[in-house]
C-alpha cells in the first residue's frame, strides 16, 4: 500500500472507534457502497441503471437460469424505471473430466461457466454502452449407478454457476452506472 493510502486508513482508524473506524477509513479514501442511495435517500445511479435493463432471451435451460437470476437482480422495489437498455448475453457451461479411473470413467466433472455480455441503449443507433465477461468454475461428483443423483447434482451446480455469473455481471454493470453517475 502506498504511503498516502496508509495515512488515509490510519487517520480513519485513529479518529473513530474500532467498529466505525473501518467505515470511516474507507469513506475517507473515497470508498462508497455501489448500491448506496444518493442524497436524501434518492435511489442511486447504479440501482436506477439496473432497473432500466431488459434482459434478452438466452438460449437453453442454463440460459433461462441465468436470465432469471439477472432479472431478479435488476428489478428493484420502488424503482419504476422504463427500460432503456438491452442486455445480450452469450452463455455456456462446459465440462471436463477429473479423477479418471483406469477404465477411463470419471469420478468428478469440472463445470466451467463463461458469459460474454453487451449492454446496448434502446436508441435508433443501438449504441453500445459497455460490455464484459464473467467466468466461474464448479464441480460435480459422479456417483456410479446413481443416475438421478448425478442429474440433480448437475442441475444444482448449473444453478450455482448461473447465480455466480449473474452476480459478476450485475456488479460490472452497476459499477459502470455508478461511475457514469459520478461524472
Amino acid at each position: 500500500m502506498s504511503q498516502p493510502g496508509r495515512r488515509c486508513v490510519l487517520r480513519g482508524l485513529v479518529g473513530a472507534g474500532v467498529g466505525v473506524g473501518v467505515g470511516a477509513a474507507l469513506s475517507g479514501c473515497g470508498f462508497r457502497p455501489i448500491y448506496a442511495p444518493g442524497a436524501k435517500g434518492v435511489v442511486g445511479a447504479a440501482q436506477t441503471g439496473l432497473a432500466a435493463i431488459q434482459v434478452a432471451i438466452i438460449p437453453d435451460r442454463t440460459g433461462q437460469l441465468l436470465r432469471q437470476a439477472l432479472q431478479a437482480r435488476f428489478e428493484r422495489e420502488g424503482v419504476g424505471t422504463a427500460h432503456r437498455y438491452d442486455l445480450y448475453v452469450a452463455y455456456s457451461i462446459g465440462g471436463e473430466g477429473l479423477g479418471i479411473e483406469p477404465d477411463s470413467s470419471t469420478t468428478r466433472t469440472r463445470l466451467i461457466g463463461t458469459a460474454s455480455w453487451t449492454l446496448l441503449a434502446q436508441d435508433p443507433s443501438r449504441t453500445t454502452m459497455t460490455s464484459g465477461s464473467a467466468r466461474t468454475v464448479d464441480g460435480v461428483d459422479v456417483v456410479n449407478e446413481q443416475f438421478f443423483a448425478l442429474d440433480l447434482n448437475n442441475e444444482t451446480a448449473q444453478r450455482r454457476i448461473s447465480e455466480t455469473i449473474a452476480d459478476q455481471i450485475t456488479l460490472q454493470i452497476a459499477t459502470y452506472f455508478s461511475r457514469r453517475g459520478q461524472g
